[in-house]
């Protein structure tokens, strides 16, 4: 990914959010030619000429200081994370590397992290990379997400061995949509959350595959990989139709494991007395179960059906899913 056409990219779809009326710039009904502000306007904002301003969206951002990408940043009202992507971007270009794009070695989860997350008996928990690779999960997690490490989707097209991927699960396997009723506001977040990761790490070669990998197969990826949106994802609710608990809303939260750079541990709750407590509580019963007393899985809302899931109940640790790659959304 080149640095000076990422932060071209960036700033001039910033600008483009930007209407004079927010910007407090009269406009007086002229016709104007470009969505949001001028480059000029940003400048005088700012307080930068409208040269240097010019420089900088070209992408020559090496020796910018921070505090003229501050003032750069509060004419475009950038949000807390588009702050920090501009800060990111500039960081990387000020210190290019001089290396080939490596592959990172493979991420491990700590013993201790591992029985942290054993112990969490009754909340969905789970530990992912920057990438959104699934690198470990309770028992509750592989019930909830049994689609993703069952994917072959989600692990990558003749890759036995790869990692469970929750951005190819949403983009690459049409379960997905069904999984997820607001599926579109969480691939838009997903792919956010992949901007975000890259301003951060711009030479993870696995990050840039994966990212090669969605923009070609997935036309829905590439248009919102265009859009350059980043988000930092902290808390929230997430709702789920789950082929065996039914339909539940979870509040989740996130953890940065400051021990293990890269690694953030995911929890899911529910509200106690609620339907999706409910539906949880039942999900858990179901993975706790013999496999054997399991093999035709009742639903939460219709205990005469539903569908197979792979088995859940093994280490913390996720499977390895086989197959062939389910065609795209798009």
């Amino acid at each position: 990914m080149d640095r000076k056409e990422e932060i071209r990219e960036f700033l001039i779809s910033r600008r483009a959010k930007v209407s004079p009326e927010q910007a407090g710039i009269p406009s007086y009904g002229e016709l104007r030619r470009v969505p949001g502000l001028r480059r000029e306007e940003v400048a005088q904002l700012a307080g930068v000429s409208t040269d240097y301003y010019t420089r900088l969206e070209r992408g020559s951002i090496r020796g910018v200081s921070d505090s003229v990408l501050e003032a750069v940043a509060s004419a475009l009202q950038l949000d807390e994370a588009e702050r920090a992507h501009l800060m990111d971007l500039a960081r990387t270009a000020n210190t290019p590397s001089r290396r080939a794009p490596r592959r990172p070695p493979q991420q491990r989860v700590r013993p201790g992290v591992l029985r942290l997350l054993d112990g969490m008996t009754g909340v969905v928990a789970m530990v992912q990379n920057g990438r959104s690779d699934v690198l470990a999960a309770n028992l509750l997690g592989r019930a909830l997400y049994a689609e993703v490490f069952d994917s072959p989707a989600s692990s990558g097209p003749d890759t036995p061995g790869r990692l469970p991927n929750q951005a190819r699960y949403i983009f690459l396997d049409p379960r997905a949509a069904d999984l997820y009723p607001d599926w579109r506001a969480i691939a838009a977040t997903t792919v956010a959350m992949l901007r975000t990761e890259t301003g951060r790490k711009p030479h993870d070669r696995e990050l840039n595959e994966l990212v090669g990998e969605l923009t070609t197969r997935s036309g829905l990826f590439a248009a919102l990989w265009a859009g350059h949106d980043v988000r930092i994802h902290t808390t929230g609710t997430k709702r789920f139709h789950h082929p065996v608990a039914g339909d539940l809303s979870l509040q989740y939260e996130t953890l940065d494991l400051p021990g293990d750079e890269g690694q953030t541990l995911f929890t899911f709750t529910a509200e106690p007395g609620s339907a999706s407590a409910n539906a949880l509580a039942f999900l858990a019963s179901w993975a706790a179960s013999p496999p054997e007393e399991t093999t035709q899985p009742t639903t939460a809302s219709d205990p005469a059906s539903g569908p197979a899931l792979p088995d859940t109940r093994s280490h913390a640790h996720p499977g390895t899913p086989k197959g062939k790659t389910e065609p795209s959304h798009d």
